[in-house]
This record gives structure tokens, sequence and C-alpha cells, in this order.
């Protein structure tokens, strides 16, 4: 008797989802039409209800009432509710303001049929109006209610499917509830509850979705797999938490097998409505767990703000990110200048349409096609122009490439930068700031050497003696997520591609900032340089780059291959330090450092060559580029550069 049962509870709840699916493959127009049939038999019950409890007895109309009372009655609710826009409401999205425009229509159709009913003397007593606008809104706002919890069910039901995607959200405040209303519009997602750290909620139901405590993620995890609902992602919907929390809890959820993704931060969400496109994927600026500290606003417009500001090397991705920055603080014009004929056009074009954003918007963009070993050209574009701030980011910078082009990397590093600033003393250039490397402290490379020459030279012109009113100033400061040559896009690709991700040494530690923070740290630091400044960011704590290429394929949804767990998706395999490479950074080569007015900026307090010393060795390294002599090239600068310790023997294709 009980198995019988069983079964045909079990074959009524299989008819349930079957019509209900069936309902949902209707038209809009099909669907409309049964909302209309709902509220016929809703508008019919509600005045024989009303009848039945006045008259203490189950009503039977007779033939006049059932030619105008009841007509009327449907004639006047089905137009006043389609014109409220009742039939437009999805019923899956029953909501408080769809409520609100039920008691509306109900109220207004009751009035105006009680109005007419007085008017014509129609046969009904005078409480009658009143108890119909009673049942008839129960009626269809039960039968609203009761249509969306049976789609709940049935999404429910549906969410087993392989092709659907199941979610809970971190967070059950404001924000969170927004996402889950906004994920109800999705057909091929179910959002099977939230989790949140609030105590008085675990337990409880917010939007007819359970609240979950996070200590208890991974037993539920298991529960809604035995349901056979396997939960694909966890999407943090907090939007006002710090980065440092925020990388906390990305810690705290990384074990657990599903991808996590977050939403975006309230100054974003304030421009828009949340919907399923405002869910992103774990930012990596998350994993460093460094809350980025607001700018000086004074510092950023200092020497920018109606000035004529030029970036050399515009086109790059340190470049192309200091021009954005250099918009949006309202310069005179920007002078974009660029080796690269296609990424001169790509910033000219993206620079045009964000300034085309913004009202009013009268600062001039101008693309300068030129290198800077041709100082003839920056002098001359400097003159033309009467360019007032430069941000030197032209360099090659990727440091197994320079290492195998080696007088090409002096060329551009050290002689680029010498006739830059040659012209920008030239021409009366105010303020020349130059974006160094910590690759230049005890350099284990060409690049790095490279880089810390070109500091040299401009220290070496400041210590010079000789008039001129340039002020130089020199930022150093270590990786920066995503820029040309990180690891970090180098790792999205092979994830994406599904192959195996590189890294080069089990324990190669390096300090990231994100781009956007590190462009605001070298404005400001360029504006308090009072000459021959070095300048060096807090780039935070060092991450080990294979801790960085665990959390990356963990957080994209798959598993790490290796002994431990054979069965993972991407494995990760170990090359070796490339040529010239070393196994961590540093930021100083000294220990005498000072602080500044700002919290992530110090300064450096470092060895300084003289002039004579300077020209002597800019000499040397002209005649050995004169002779294409890579290893004289070396020697020079092992000799010169303090701390220069070449870690491989030269491998220039051409030497």
């Amino acid at each position: 008797m009980l198995f019988s049962s069983q079964i045909i509870n079990m074959n009524f709840r299989t008819n349930i989802v079957f019509w209900g699916l069936k309902i949902n493959e209707l038209s809009r127009i099909k669907k409309q039409s049964v909302m209309i049939v709902m509220d016929i038999v809703s508008i019919l019950l509600s005045i024989w209800i009303a009848y039945s409890l006045r008259l203490e007895e189950l009503y039977l109309f007779d033939q006049t009432q059932l030619m105008t009372v009841l007509p009327i009655a449907i004639i006047l609710t089905i137009p006043v509710f389609s014109f409220l826009g009742l039939y437009k409401v999805i019923v899956h999205y029953t909501s408080i303001k769809a409520l609100t425009l039920i008691f509306q229509g109900v109220s207004l159709s009751v009035i105006l049929w009680g109005t007419i009913a007085i008017f014509f003397s129609f046969d009904m007593p005078k409480t009658v109006p009143l108890i119909v606008w009673f049942a008839l809104l129960i009626l269809v706002s039960g039968s609203r209610i009761l249509a969306k919890s049976f789609f709940a069910q049935v999404k429910a039901r549906e969410a087993k499917d392989t092709g659907f995607k199941n979610i809970l959200i971190y967070g059950a405040g404001y924000a969170g509830v927004q996402l889950a209303g906004a994920l109800e519009y999705e057909d091929r997602i179910f959002v099977a509850g939230f989790i949140d750290d609030d105590e008085s909620l675990h337990g409880k139901s917010i939007s007819d979705l359970k609240v979950y405590s996070p200590d208890s993620i991974e037993k539920k995890l298991l529960e809604f797999e035995n349901k056979q609902i396997k939960i694909d992602e966890i999407l943090i919907a907090i939007p006002s938490i710090s980065r440092s929390c925020r990388a906390e809890l990305i810690n705290k959820l990384k074990p657990l097998p599903v991808q996590v993704r977050t939403l975006p931060g309230l100054s974003e969400l304030a421009q828009g409505k949340i919907t399923i496109d405002d869910i992103r994927k774990i930012d990596i600026a998350d994993l460093l767990g460094r809350d980025a500290v607001r700018p000086n606003k004074m510092l950023l417009d200092a020497n920018i703000k109606g000035k004529v500001v030029m970036v050399t090397g515009a086109g790059g991705s340190i470049g192309s990110k200091l021009c954005w920055q250099i918009a949006s603080l309202e310069p005179k014009k920007i002078i974009l200048f660029e080796r690269s004929e296609l990424a001169l056009y790509q910033i000219e074009k993206k620079l045009l349409h964000f300034l085309g954003g913004i009202q009013q918007s009268s600062i001039e963009v101008v693309p300068v096609l030129g290198s800077v070993v041709n100082q003839r050209r920056v002098e001359r574009v400097c003159y033309t122009f009467e360019v007032e701030t430069i941000y030197h980011a032209a360099a090659y910078k990727h440091v197994p490439m320079v290492e195998k082009n080696i007088s090409e990397g002096v060329e551009n590093n050290i002689f680029g930068t010498y006739h830059c600033a040659k012209a920008a003393i030239n021409s009366g250039v105010e303020t020349f700031v130059l974006i160094s490397t910590d690759k230049a402290v005890r350099p284990t490379n060409t690049m790095g050497a490279t880089k810390r020459l070109a500091e040299l030279i401009l220290q070496g012109f400041v210590a010079s003696g000789k008039q001129h009113d340039t002020r130089f100033t020199m930022v150093r400061f270590g990786n920066v997520l995503g820029s040309s040559g990180s690891v970090v896009p180098l790792f999205k690709e092979q994830i994406r591609q599904g192959r195996a991700v590189t890294v080069t040494d089990p324990n190669i530690i390096r300090y990231f900032m994100t781009i956007e923070e590190a462009v605001q740290l070298v404005i400001q630091a360029g504006a308090m340089g009072k000459g021959g400044d070095v300048f060096v960011l807090d780039m935070g704590d060092p991450v080990r780059i294979l801790d960085l290429a665990k959390n990356m394929i963990q957080f994209s949804g798959f598993k790490v291959k290796d002994k431990e767990n054979p069965q993972g998706d991407i494995e990760i395999h170990f090359t070796g330090l490339r040529p010239g490479e070393k196994l961590y950074e540093e930021l100083l080569i000294g220990d005498n450092v000072s602080k500044t007015r700002h919290k992530r900026i110090m300064r450096a307090e470092e060895e300084v060559l003289s002039w004579s010393e300077i020209e002597s060795i800019l000499n040397a390294l002209k005649q050995a580029l004169y002779n294409e002599n890579e290893t004289d090239l070396r020697a020079i600068l092992q000799s010169r550069i303090r701390g220069f310790d070449p870690q491989c023997e030269i491998v220039d294709m051409l030497a």
C-alpha cells in the first residue's frame, strides 16, 4: 500500500513538472491568454463568494445577473488589468511591484463595477463590492504567487539537467538579493540559495531562497549533489568588501570544487542595474589582497591639469594606461609618441572615443610617430607643442627578448632615455618622469642594467651643475598585472586553451601591482620630485608564481593535475629560469630610504655617478654599438653598473 502511494505521488510530481515544462514552452500570447482565463475564473468566483457570504447561503445567480452583473465585471476588470500592465509581468518574477499593480487594478475595477451597479440599480447588497474586492485581491494575488512557486519548482527540477548552471550567492544583503532577482530572468540558471556570515540569517529564507552558514558550504554542496543538483559556481555579491577581505574570502573558497565569480564594486554598481552581465570572474588583483590607497588629487593634478603632456611609448601597456589616467585629469593636450604605427593608431582611436564620451571635452590628442633615439624628432615635437611634462615609458622590458638582442636594448633603453632627456632640456620641458623597474636593482640581466644606467644618466644631468629648467624624476616598481610580457596573460591563454601552465621555477617570486594603481603612483611620485629623485613604490608582499598559477587554474573552474590529483584538468610544467631571470626581485640597492607624503611611495638615496663618468660610459657603449660587439657591451655594463651579475652567457642571436 505504502509502495503504491509512493508511486502515485511520484507520478503526480512527474506530471506537474511535465505540464510546467509544457506551459513554459507556450508563446508569450498563449501564456497571457492563460493568465486572462485564470483572472476571469477569479472574478466569477469572487462575486459568487461575496454573494454567498453576504446572504449566508450557497448562492445561485438568476438569469438577469448572469447577463449583467458577471459580464460587466469581466468587461471592466480585464481591460483595467491590461492597461496597468499586469499581463506584461512575467509570472515567474512576481514581485512587490507586481502585487502593488494587482492592488491598484482590483481596487479600480471594483470601484467602477460597484458604481455601475448602483447607477443601474442592480439587485445587489451594498456590502457585496467590498467583499468582492477582498476576495478578488486574494484570488488574483494568490494565483500569481502559486504560479511563481509552481514554476520555481519546475526550474528546480530542470536544474538536474546537465545544461543548467546551478549557483549559490555569497552575501544575502541588498546586492545579493538584487543579483538573485536578476538571475531569475536567465532560463538556464538556477539559484540554489544564499551563503552569509550573519548568524541571525542562517536557516531563514530571503526571496524564497534559504540562507546557509559559510561553515556548512562543503556539506551543503554534497547535499545538493545527492539531490542531483551539482553546484557549479559561487557568486560573491558583497560589493562593499575591501580587497584584503575579499582575498581572505577567496582563499577560504579555493578548496571547493566550484568556480568562484564576483560582483563589481559599489562605484560600478552605482552606474547601472545589476544584471547577469555585471558578474565577472575573480580579478587576479583580488588574490593579491592589496587595498588600493586613495590617490592624492593635488599630486595627480600637479604636472598634468591644464598642461601639455607627452607620453613616450604611448601604445605600450604602461604607456596606454598612463594616457587614460592623464586624459581624466584634464590636460590641455596629450602628445602620443610611439614608434609602432599600429599601437599608435589603436591608442589614439580608443582615447578619442573615451574623450568623446566626456561632455565639452576640449583636450587635444596628437599622435606622433617616432623613435626615442631620434633626438631631433623628440626635440621638434617638444618645441612645436610646447610640452611641459614628459612621461618616458618607451623601453624594451621583456628580459629574455632583450638578452637575445643586447644592442637594441642598449640603443633603446639607454640612448633613447639620454636623447629624450637632452631634448627635454633643450626645449625647456618642466618635468621628465622615467618609468623604471625593480630589475634595475643589482641586475642579473641586460634589461635591468640598461634601466639602471638610464636612471644614472638622469641623475648625472642633475649632478652636472649645468643650468637647465627640467626636473628629472625616476619611479621604480615591480610587475604590473596584465602588462605585455607578464605571466598573467600567458597563464590565462594557456588555461583557455586547456594547455599545461608553464612556470619557470617552483620557488620564483615576484612583486605585483595593478596597472591602474601603478600608473596613479607614478604620476603622484613624479609630482614630488625635486630633481634626480629615485622613488620606489610599496609593492606589498611578494607572490609565489606557482601559487598564482594554481589560483588562476582553480578560479577558472578547473583543477590542478598533479601527483596528488591525477584526475585533475590542467598540469603545471616547470621550464627552468630563462636567460637573465632571477628567483626574486628587489626595489632598493641600499637601505637608505625615506618616507614621502604618500604612504605607498618612498624616496631612495643611492649612488650617483658624475657627468664625466656618464659621458665616458656612453662613449664606450657608442663605440661598441658601432662595432656591433655584444661582448664589449656586456663588459662595459658589468664594469660600470654596480651589482650587475649576468646569470647567463651572451645569447644575442647576432653575437
